[in-house]
């Protein structure tokens, strides 16, 4: 570590914590009901929240003390490229769990190598266009390699099928590359041909179109593809100003399921009310604006576009989850970064947050 680092982002850290806290209490909260029912044990998914709790303040304090700038080797980035590429083939020969094969099993715990994707995707195109300098304005050496990694990544995650996490990886590529200083004119016509690309895969694939109609009328199918958006509602609507109380939701009781999960935000809603919701987007808020001033404060390029791919990966993710509870988008799984259950998601934002500690450290 350089001799002159000073302190982390100490309002960073408390708002990760905060938001860790919470998380924690409404997973139990969440769960603790059908858990009773189906494990005999109201504590399941708390205590393997909690495992992962601790292995991933473990693993962001020790990133927060690792020197960001290691990262930036060669070697490391295309040995993590390969590990990455190689468990992303290695999930689609899985069970598939609930449709999908997004998981590798490690006896009782499981991790999701899109997890690791996302961070690489930041990692790989930060150097990348740190490297390139002024010819990231070209297209063949500039936008084309970062494209081809997000394009390799997208390619095999949407196999598992994982649309919302292949939209996460390219949306956070678009954005380095356009604060590393890329032709606009180049990303805006790449941009048209995606979302034509997005467009192509929600109509050619049943179950995403099926999702679509629904968004548009949720109503029209209640009982099916429009049941969890109903759901949702009902949570949000239920919880009014101050919400229910802790632990008193009605809709965790079978109506939406896994409800610890991906929907964690609507129990928040419901128990919370909007006095609740409004204090956790405050918190992200917060932690996306304190993000990306550590990116605009960081005096090398390599740390300021890992800080921005960082904080953007909160923001798109935190975003799209809010705006699918809200029924203001499809029904897509992502989770609430810090507030669902999930180990993997956890971890790997927790790494991901410790890096950003780092070059705050660094650059204070």
């Amino acid at each position: 570590m350089n001799k002159k680092s000073g302190m982390i982002d100490f309002p960073l850290f408390i708002v990760i914590l905060i938001l860790l806290a919470i998380g924690i209490n409404m997973v139990f909260s969440a769960s603790m009901w059908e858990d009773k029912q189906f494990y005999n044990d109201s504590f399941y998914h708390l205590k393997k929240q909690l495992i992962w709790a601790g292995l991933g303040i473990i693993t962001m304090l020790s990133a927060a003390c690792f020197d960001y700038k290691k990262l930036k080797n060669k070697k490391l980035i295309l040995f993590g490229m390969i590990v990455t590429i190689s468990l992303l083939v290695i999930v689609l020969f899985m069970p598939p769990i609930n449709g999908s094969r997004r998981w590798i099993g490690i006896g009782s715990l499981g991790i999701q190598p899109s997890e690791i994707a996302k961070l690489m995707m930041i990692l790989y195109a930060s150097d990348n266009i740190t490297r390139k300098g002024d010819k990231i304005k070209t297209f063949s050496k500039g936008i084309l390699p970062v494209l081809i990694v997000a394009g390799m990544f997208a390619l095999l995650i949407i196999k598992e099928p994982n649309m919302s996490t292949t939209v996460i990886i390219v949306t956070v590529a678009f954005i380095l590359l356009f604060i590393g200083g890329a032709n606009i004119g180049q990303l805006v016509l790449i941009f048209a041909f995606g979302v034509g690309a997005a467009i192509l895969g929600i109509v050619l694939e049943p179950y995403r179109f099926k999702r679509f109609l629904a968004f548009k009328d949720p109503w029209a199918d209640p009982l099916g593809d429009g049941y969890q958006a109903i759901q949702s509602l009902y949570a949000l609507g239920s919880g009014g100003l101050l919400g229910v109380g802790l632990g008193q939701s009605h809709q965790k009781l079978y109506y939406i399921p896994e409800a610890q999960n991906d929907f964690i935000f609507s129990i928040i809603a419901e128990e919370l009310g909007f006095i609740g919701v409004l204090f956790i987007i405050i918190l992200f808020a917060i932690l996306i604006w304190r993000g990306y001033k550590i990116a605009l404060n960081c005096k090398d390029k390599f740390g300021s576009l890992m800080a921005t791919g960082i904080t953007s990966l909160i923001a798109v993710q935190s975003s799209i989850n809010f705006l699918v509870v809200a029924s203001f988008m499809p029904i897509t799984g992502v989770t609430l970064p810090l507030i669902s259950y999930g180990g993997s998601s956890l971890l790997f934002t927790m790494l991901a947050l410790g890096v950003l500690l780092n070059i705050s450290r660094q650059n204070g």
